[in-house]
């Protein structure tokens, strides 16, 4: 009798754990980055963005699908997509249940009917991310701004190991995320890379109404105390080996 009561606890105390474990899981994050040879090829891949793919992702349900341009066009043609999802099954076969919703929409024929010589872009790069554990979801920025003049920061800090990126996605969680809130700027989301071309790496994104107002955002955050704390702290030492800064703006049609 003792013992089924033993394994009576010890059943419910799992049970417990699991469905604290489950509650406190975060998003899954997908950041696809189209590249294209020339305007056509944009061109015919935001027709696509704009009139099937995200109001098919919002028939799903689905919410805050960003979709941005890089500032420097001149030197760059490309179109980022991000995707947020509540958990892994949701991101799971999904790309292959929107191509699927897509058959026979007129929307959608010219992208997933082009021929192998008119393809609508050169390459797809998919990066996929889990939610830090602190920041275990994604935040529509509320910015007043002009909308075609905000900028939005998409940062990449790639590290020596893994054992580093462990390291600097702690040093985010014990401070760097609450300093980015306090100075108020407006972070989308924080993500380690789980599947991408320049692991082990993390990567997060902030936004402003101008550029003027990141400078005056990123001069607050290197004057502030608690990141001149951070940054001297030896337990974070060389824990980051590139960081890559890409500044975007958002698309006339994009969630935020």
């Amino acid at each position: 009798m003792f013992r089924v009561a033993g394994l009576l606890l010890l059943f419910f105390a799992f049970t417990s754990i699991t469905a604290k474990a489950v509650a406190s899981s975060g998003y899954y994050y997908q950041i696809k980055i189209y590249h294209f040879k020339d305007k056509a090829q944009e061109q015919a891949t935001d027709a696509y963005l704009k009139d099937y793919y995200l109001p098919q992702l919002h028939k799903m349900g689905m919410a805050n699908i960003g979709v941005f341009k890089p500032a420097d066009t001149d030197t760059a043609r490309r179109t980022y997509v991000f995707v947020p999802f509540k958990n892994w099954k949701q991101l799971e076969g999904f790309e292959r249940k929107v191509i699927d919703a897509g058959d026979g929409a007129a929307t959608a024929k010219d992208y997933l009917d082009a021929g192998y010589k008119s393809a609508p872009y050169t390459r797809l790069e998919t990066i996929v991310l889990t939610a830090f554990a602190t920041r275990l979801f994604p935040v529509a920025p509320k910015l007043t701004g002009d909308r075609a003049a905000r900028v939005y920061e998409l940062r990449s800090y790639e590290s020596p190991t893994e054992k580093y990126h462990i390291n600097k996605v702690k040093m985010f969680n014990s401070g760097e995320t609450d300093l980015f809130d306090r100075i108020g700027s407006n972070a989308v989301f924080y993500g380690s890379v789980v599947a991408g071309s320049h692991m082990p790496n993390l990567m997060y994104m902030t936004c402003y109404d101008n550029m003027a107002d990141r400078d005056k955002h990123w001069q607050a955050f290197s004057a502030a105390p608690d990141w001149k704390a951070l940054i001297a702290d030896p337990q974070y030492s060389n824990n980051v080996s590139k960081n890559e800064i890409v500044f975007l703006h958002p698309t006339e049609y994009s969630d935020f």
